[in-house]
């Protein structure tokens, strides 16, 4: 299922929220963007395995609570509010969750892509 950016679920049923907050061309750099994404889970909340555009180097800080995250075979790690971590183009982003059931969790993703790219999420089918 491809997830054109700006898709939106109810984070409190367990799904992510999510909404583009950014989206600049780079001047010095033709063809590519920053586009700013908010992630919001809900308690428990969580996002299903997916990939992202190979034109995507993605930064993302947690803004609020703890998120789980696996990226392609790496181990599964918790990111704490104020901690960061990237994507590379074609990493497959296997957990993305809230770590917590009782607290919600926010995380700013910065992606550098194409700037025609529309589709920011593809889920992996199981």
């Amino acid at each position: 299922m491809s997830t054109q950016f700006g898709y939106a679920a109810d984070a409190h049923k367990g799904l992510a929220k999510i909404s583009i907050v950014f989206d600049q061309p780079l001047p010095n750099v033709p063809g590519k963007s920053m586009k700013g994404v908010l992630v919001e889970y809900g308690p428990g909340g969580s996002s299903a395995s997916h990939v992202h555009p190979n034109s995507a180097f993605i930064y993302a800080t947690v803004l609020e609570g703890a998120i789980r995250s696996k990226v392609n075979d790496g181990p599964e790690k918790t990111y704490h509010a104020g901690e960061n971590f990237s994507e590379l183009p074609g990493d497959r982003h296997g957990v993305s969750a809230n770590a917590s059931s009782t607290k919600p969790a926010r995380l700013l993703a910065v992606f550098v892509v194409d700037t025609d790219e529309k589709n920011l999420v593809t889920d992996i089918k199981p």
